[in-house]
């Protein structure tokens, strides 16, 4: 899964592509660079935050892997709504009116604002983003946004872990 993230990622137009956390000898081993994250087990706000500072470039699409249609042209329009909207820290998703915040573009200098969240102890995205100006991305393909939350969410091969690609 991580594999057709990162793909879809260089379709995009990804200048760097990086897995944070997760089995970095795996990741490796199918040619991933993987960076380890700066707060394990913390949850997406804090693998923002080990993104954002990892990344080389001012503008960063954070998503998860587990993507079950993973969009180049979602994830191109994402951080090209960012551009437009140059005031902005971030810009997120919506489907059906809920902010897919796992799936959301930034620029890195919101990335010290984060970083004191995660160490007062805030963990939820959510919370944290309703407070800054971040703009919304509609009309994206909801399946691109799909994420798999068990084996049987997956599409053929890629949910049978005996068949697996």
């Amino acid at each position: 899964m991580a594999r057709r993230v990162s793909d879809a990622l260089r379709a995009a137009g990804a200048a760097e592509v990086f897995a944070v956390g997760g089995d970095q000898r795996a990741l490796a081993a199918m040619g991933l660079d993987a960076r380890p994250d700066g707060f394990p087990g913390a949850g997406p706000l804090a693998a923002t935050v080990t993104a954002l500072e990892e990344a080389a470039h001012d503008l960063v699409l954070v998503t998860s892997c587990d993507l079950v249609h993973p969009s180049a042209a979602a994830m191109a329009a994402t951080v090209q709504a960012l551009r437009d909207h140059p005031g902005a820290v971030g810009t997120v998703p919506v489907v059906d009116g809920h902010r897919q915040w796992v799936h959301a573009a930034w620029h890195r200098r919101v990335a010290p604002l984060l970083r004191d969240a995660v160490e007062a102890g805030e963990r939820s995205l959510r919370a944290v983003g309703a407070g800054l100006l971040v703009f919304e991305v509609e009309q994206l393909e909801p399946r691109a946004l799909l994420d798999a939350d068990t084996p049987g969410d997956l599409p053929g091969s890629l949910g049978n872990p005996a068949g697996g690609r």
